[in-house]
């Protein structure tokens, strides 16, 4: 399952379609028998999201180190991305409307995120603190979105220094 996505392949077509041209490789990545999109769409159905979730904060760790010295890209805050209703339904944001919402922590020492949450689309600005991890040392700006003084009364136990909005000098 990971081939698709680190050979930039668009669909589980052009998945199997790659994976067929490797035919002289095909016993060493651990296929037995032929390639079929039935049966790598059963897979990516019955595979635990977590595994890439977890694949995907170690290699975050690991290229934060990579690009450390390299200037921010943009600012970062949270951002909600539409999905088609037909096709996700899971993901219901309102009544003929799918989403799924990112909350960005950025890292000020390079252009990449700390951690990046992906929650359901409704899940209010104020709500994702209980998602963002604190890290000891460092400091936390955040907009008037996330203000909950009894959450935030939490974070400053930690040591974390916050700022709040735009009107604190």
């Amino acid at each position: 399952m990971a081939f698709g996505p680190l050979t930039y392949r668009d669909s589980l077509r052009d998945t199997v379609d790659g994976l067929r041209t490797r035919s002289d490789r095909l016993y060493q990545m651990g296929f037995r028998g032929p390639i079929r999109r039935s049966t790598l769409a059963d897979a990516n159905e019955q595979r635990d999201w977590r595994i890439y979730a977890q694949l995907a904060q170690t290699l975050t760790r690991k290229v934060r180190l990579l690009y450390a010295n390299k200037p921010l890209a943009a600012d970062l805050d949270s951002t909600t991305i539409d999905l088609c209703l037909n096709m996700f339904r899971w993901a219901r944001f309102r009544r003929t409307k799918g989403a799924i919402k990112l909350h960005l922590l950025p890292d000020l020492r390079g252009p990449i995120p700390t951690f990046i949450p992906i929650s359901d689309g409704k899940l209010h600005d104020v709500n994702a603190l209980d998602l963002l991890p604190i890290e000891p040392g460092s400091f936390n700006a955040m907009d008037p979105g996330y203000l909950a003084f009894e959450r935030l009364h939490t974070f400053q136990g930690l040591g974390a220094f916050l700022a709040y909005g735009p009107s604190v000098p």
